[in-house]
């Protein structure tokens, strides 16, 4: 179990990338939150199983259909227990 840090850039925002992160998430049994950023960026944090938060990670590069994604930002840490379920925050 381990927590992952991304920032997903390109024209992620009006493009339903929010609910596709939370479908993902969902069916690979993570918990955590994605959010929109100021400046056009998405935020995901997500905690589960490394293998899980890696095919999560290889979504986030490809988006739903009308999402361009230019770079993904990941970084790794502790896994915290800190969620309960996968959400959208605003």
């Amino acid at each position: 179990m381990t927590h992952l840090s991304a920032k997903v850039y390109g024209s992620v925002q009006g493009v339903n990338f929010r609910y596709f992160v939370t479908r993902e998430a969902r069916y690979l049994r993570l918990t955590g939150y994605v959010r929109n950023l100021p400046g056009g960026a998405v935020e995901v944090e997500a905690e589960g199983d490394k293998n899980q938060l890696q095919m999560l990670v290889e979504q986030l590069k490809v988006g739903p259909p009308g999402a361009q994604v230019t770079g993904v930002e990941t970084s790794w840490s502790n896994y915290s227990g800190q969620f309960t379920a996968f959400e959208i925050r605003y």
